[in-house]
């Protein structure tokens, strides 16, 4: 009963709404949705029976929030403050911008979406209750788009399908590869580390004990020169008797 109450408010005040919903930004972008951001098409050639001076806003809502949404409610109200969203306020505005940033043309190069959360720095800043700040959780959420001219809502588009975020998963519930893969692949790596070990060690040992070898078969040789001068000494002294004869 109450939207249907909020349906003919609206009604009664002139305010148009278009065909329109927002959509996420195309798959072919990386990162439509974060763990609190979420990416969407502006809204161009959606606000057409309106000055190019009105001011769109993006409206971010519960679900439940929807259903009681009122659009005569100002931004930047406490009602409608991104710091007190979601548990005293059930929806916020923010990316206000005049619909001439929304062009039907697009230039070649020209940024055509728009990323809700994006600001972290007034997140928690009483003093800019229209902060695009990260969403506090996964939702989920809808949003619509709200022209205001002379503060007052003019027209607007229907609210977008429920979108959901993205949720941080705990380390050890992330699979890398099957579990028998990954079994089989330390088995693996734990044989070729003690072989290469094995191989390591015999390596050193040849080192070591051919440098052993080394050494004995220099000493040997010395003995042998020594002995070969002392017989040559002793041979010219038996030779010198036989010349005297």
């Amino acid at each position: 009963m109450l939207p249907l109450l909020l349906l003919l408010l609206a009604t009664a005040h002139g305010l148009e709404e278009t065909r329109s919903v927002p959509i996420l930004a195309s798959s072919s972008l990386g990162g439509l949705t974060t763990a609190s951001t979420f990416v969407l098409e502006q809204p161009r050639c959606v606000f057409t029976n309106v000055q190019e001076d009105t001011v769109i806003w993006l409206v971010v809502a519960t679900v439940e929030g929807t259903h009681t949404f009122n659009n005569s409610v100002a931004p930047g109200t406490p009602e409608r403050a991104f710091q007190r969203f979601p548990t005293t306020a059930s929806a916020y505005m923010t990316l206000n911008t005049t619909l001439l940033n929304y062009p039907c043309t697009t230039a070649p190069g020209a940024i055509t979406v728009l990323r809700v959360g994006s600001e972290t720095s007034c997140a928690k800043n009483p003093m800019r209750p229209t902060c695009n700040g990260p969403l506090p959780g996964p939702g989920p959420y809808q949003v619509k788009f709200l022209a205001l001219a002379d503060s007052k809502p003019v027209s607007e588009t229907g609210w977008s399908e429920p979108i959901t975020l993205r949720t941080a998963q705990p380390p050890g519930s992330i699979p890398t590869m099957g579990s028998g893969r990954s079994a089989g692949m330390i088995a693996l790596t734990s044989i070729l580390s003690i072989l290469f070990a094995i191989l390591l060690a015999g390596l050193v040992a040849m080192l070591v004990f051919g440098g052993l070898d080394a050494c004995g078969g220099s000493s040997t040789l010395s003995k042998a020169e020594a002995v070969t001068v002392r017989r040559y000494n002793t041979h010219h002294v038996y030779d010198q008797p036989a010349a005297r004869l």
